[in-house]
């Protein structure tokens, strides 16, 4: 009886079970066929890399031979063939990218995507990058127009015979590519422009604001502009060789030797005197580069180093390629939908770019009449317009008309909050020349200077290296002279007070050739020396990382090549150590800190200053200067919202911009940590809010304020900075596809470094390449992006240079012809078609 029993119960629900079972087996098979078919299609969307392979347009065969990382060699015999190929081998990596790039450049998302990204699309259109490119484009030199025009047939070439088999992304969003226009890589450039040159103007209406409500000492303090910090590359230090200049007050490192592990090139630690700034963790677009003679390298032959940093993308931003072409040969990396080689070396020079950050972007009230004239000092004239309809998919056109005055458009759209007719006058807006043919074909330091001296924009500072033992830095860029004014501030546009006169000519930018110190670097932060003539920046970067690197590069060494990796990976922040000593020594001093406050000071008491993934001590004093800058700025400028608790658009102005209203969080400066140095070394009691009795309470009440965050965990040991500043970068389309996302980006991941160390880093940005020239010898030069040269998530080149990017190591990058065929993995030969 007791065996029935048991049977009979499972008798009864076996079909129930037996339902359950094929509705599982039916939903595994139609996930199987799902990610069956998207791998079906992924894969019929991977490029060829060997055999040969006719393709129309060619006048002779052009050889593609790629190395282990899916790096393409192209040889071909002629120039317009190279670009022609160039097109066509960065399409067989990245068509989609590409397409997204101009999309977004000129303001077409909308059309594939939807309404929610009719904003940015908007703000496109207004600020016109478009119509900028097609301005640049039309007064481009025949050579350069001949050759955008072949990398544009080159692209077009592989849509053509790939209409069946386009990338997955082009299958999902249910579209196809259009034909590629030159302008389009103008366009694409003038992406990168914006991103870098463009969102000063925003900090000069909230300075305006801020200047209302505090008067001009208390705005004078925040919107601080220089530190003694600084170290403009211009500006040489005495003969290092002698101990008693080897040290001075910029650079007092006399004491402290550090006992533990560092991965940066010294092990000795500098003085806590050296930096004095907290830091903020925030978006960072900081770059690094520098080069140092023979004098202080291990071959006797400069090294070049460069890592600039920006914001992070699923591919990668920069693609890898060496064009050779008769005499013409050079490597490094590009930028696709783009022409030439952005930073490399060739056979005789190398360079390296960071982000001069000039102020380029003026803001010009207009007054305008009731008949829609504005204001000039000729009289009322009548604006332009343009008309901009955007597609948007699956809903109506939206049109747009844009006012243009004789300073460019209207922006007062762009500006929530704003209702004055805002005008943005902006160098783009009178061309971009295209210099990177001669920049690639520069044979030494006049072929190099004359080449960037076209360069109009994005401003950078350029470092250069050559064969023969040379090295030098020009910055470069169009910087507009004002008849008066900065650009800090926006100004009245009916007369020609604030007119831009003139521009600073090249040879007058900062620039240094063979300086006695043999050694030069920049990182964003100020380069002009304090006897300069023009304004070049209102708002220069804090110097913290520039900083670091010269105590680096002054420690009297000689370096190699892996020297060079380690200061690109160095984690160590003075900042933030300074701001922990002084979090310390104000819970020691305080009347009644609590248990909590003393267990942060305890944490942070020993650190050694490396913003470690695994430390808590670096996430302790990065908050607290974050509650300690709110505590001081919000009794004057008031509170701000509450947080939104939908996910930020990162396309969209940072939180404080997007609010009308004024609060603290509007008061975003490139060198607020300065500000910050200063409020903490100098105690002003005119910063100090009236319910503290000193500044040891106040320190003390941003620890308390930090480690009862809502985020703060309940053992302060555990508050990693790894997990606080982690690492995220996903595929906008595929990682959203639960099947495809584990192998569609790296996702999120701890990560050791800071926005303040010379490994700039925060959760969407960090270095975007990590090159270093080795002029002794240039097949040992090393290069790595970040995850890899492939966009499809099938290649076996998609993420394998991320292990090298997360790990800090790199890659060597073949150069001579033995060096080629040595590392050769894939080789290509596409034929003219017949």
């Amino acid at each position: 009886m007791s065996t029935i029993a048991t049977i009979a119960p499972a008798t009864r629900r076996s079909p129930a079970l037996r339902i359950l079972f094929w509705l599982l087996c039916l939903v595994v098979v139609i996930l199987v066929g799902i990610a069956g078919c998207a791998y079906l299609v992924a894969r019929s969307a991977l490029p060829q890399l060997d055999g040969r392979l006719q393709v129309n347009g060619l006048s002779a065969p052009v050889t593609v031979t790629r190395d282990t990382h899916g790096v393409p060699s192209i040889e071909a015999k002629s120039l317009e063939d190279l670009f022609f190929a160039q097109g066509y081998v960065t399409a067989q990596d990245r068509l989609w990218q590409m397409d997204v790039m101009r999309r977004f450049g000129a303001g077409e998302l909308s059309e594939i995507l939807g309404e929610s990204t009719l904003p940015l699309d908007r703000e496109q259109r207004i600020l016109g990058l478009r119509a900028a490119a097609r301005k640049s484009f039309e007064t481009t030199n025949p050579r350069d127009r001949g050759y955008f025009e072949a990398y544009a047939r080159g692209v077009n070439a592989y849509i053509a015979t790939h209409a069946d088999h386009l990338p997955i992304e082009f299958r999902l969003l249910k579209y196809s590519p259009k034909l590629w226009q030159p302008e389009d890589s103008v366009v694409i450039a003038n992406g990168m422009v914006k991103d870098l040159n463009y969102h000063y103007f925003y900090d000069a209406l909230d300075r305006e604001k801020i200047l209302a409500k505090l008067g001009p000492e208390l705005t004078s303090d925040l919107y601080v502009n220089r530190s003694w910090h600084d170290r403009p590359p211009t500006v040489m230090r005495e003969d290092l060789n002698d101990p008693h200049t080897n040290n001075d007050s910029d650079d007092d490192d006399d004491d402290s030797d550090d006992d533990g592990p560092d991965n940066s090139v010294t092990q000795q630690r500098t003085s806590a005197l050296e930096v004095k700034s907290p830091e903020e963790a925030l978006p960072v677009d900081g770059s690094n580069d520098w080069v140092i003679s023979g004098a202080h390298t291990t071959t006797g032959k400069p090294l070049l180093s460069n890592d600039m940093h920006l914001g992070h993308q699923m591919p990668n931003l920069w693609y890898e390629a060496h064009l050779q072409a008769g005499t013409f040969n050079v490597t490094g990396v590009t930028l696709p939908g783009m022409p030439y080689v952005i930073v490399g070396h060739n056979q005789r020079v190398a360079w390296g770019f960071t982000n001069v950050g000039p102020t380029v972007t003026d803001v010009y009230i207009e007054n305008f009449n009731p008949q829609g004239a504005y204001q000039t000092p000729q009289g009322w004239a009548q604006p332009e317009h343009r008309t901009e309809v955007i597609h948007i998919k699956g809903k109506p056109d939206v049109t747009i008309d844009v006012k243009i005055t004789r300073h460019g458009p209207i922006v007062t759209d762009l500006v929530p909050g704003e209702t004055r007719p805002l005008a943005l006058r902006w160098t783009l807006y009178d061309g971009l020349r295209m210099p990177f043919f001669d920049v690639n074909s520069a044979q030494n330091w006049e072929d190099f200077q004359h080449a960037f001296s076209q360069l109009d924009a994005p401003g950078q500072n350029v470092v250069y290296a050559d064969v023969d033992g040379n090295i030098g830095y020009h910055a470069s860029g169009k910087v507009p002279i004002r008849a008066a004014g900065d650009g800090s501030l926006p100004v009245g546009g009916a007369d020609n007070a604030h007119e831009w006169t003139s521009f600073i000519p090249f040879e007058k930018l900062p620039n240094v050739y063979n300086p006695a110190s043999g050694i030069i670097a920049t990182a964003n932060g100020r380069i002009t020396p304090d006897d300069y003539p023009h304004s070049i920046s209102m708002e220069w970067e804090a110097p913290w990382r520039q900083v670091r690197i010269y105590h680096v590069l002054e420690s009297g060494r000689q370096f190699s090549a892996a020297d060079m990796l380690a200061l690109q990976t160095d984690v160590h922040s003075e900042a933030d150590l300074f701001a922990a000593e002084r979090f310390v020594y104000a819970v020691d001093h305080a009347a009644k800190p609590s248990a909590r406050a003393k267990q942060a000071a305890d944490l942070m008491r020993n650190w050694d200053g490396r913003m470690l993934a695994s430390s808590a001590a670096p996430t302790i004093a990065v908050v607290a200067a974050r509650d300690l800058r709110r505590l001081l700025l919000e009794p004057k400028l008031g509170a701000a919202p509450p947080k939104d608790s939908t996910t930020p658009d990162p396309q969209k102005p940072a939180p404080n911009k997007a609010e009308g209203s004024l609060n603290w969080q509007t008061y975003s400066w490139e060198q607020r940590s300065v500000w910050l140095e200063n409020i903490l070394i100098h105690h002003p009691k005119r910063w100090l809010p009236e319910k503290y009795p000193n500044y040891e309470e106040l320190l003390t009440a941003a620890v308390e304020a930090a480690v009862n965050d809502a985020d703060s965990p309940k053992d302060l040991a555990t508050w990693h900075w790894g997990t606080f500043n982690a690492v995220e970068i996903q595929h906008p389309v595929l990682g959203k596809i639960p099947l495809i996302q584990r192998w569609a980006g790296p996702g999120v991941q701890e990560q050791s470094g800071s926005g303040y160390t010379v490994k700039a880093v925060t959760r969407h940005h960090g270095p975007s390449e990590r090159f270093t020239a080795n002029l002794a010898d240039l097949d040992r030069s090393t290069l790595n992006i970040v995850t890899g040269q492939a966009g499809n998530f099938l290649s076996p080149y998609y993420m394998d240079q991320w292990k090298a990017w997360y790990e800090g190591t790199t890659f060597t990058l073949p150069f001579s012809p033995g060096a080629v065929q040595a590392s050769k993995s894939h080789s290509l030969v596409l034929e003219p078609g017949k």
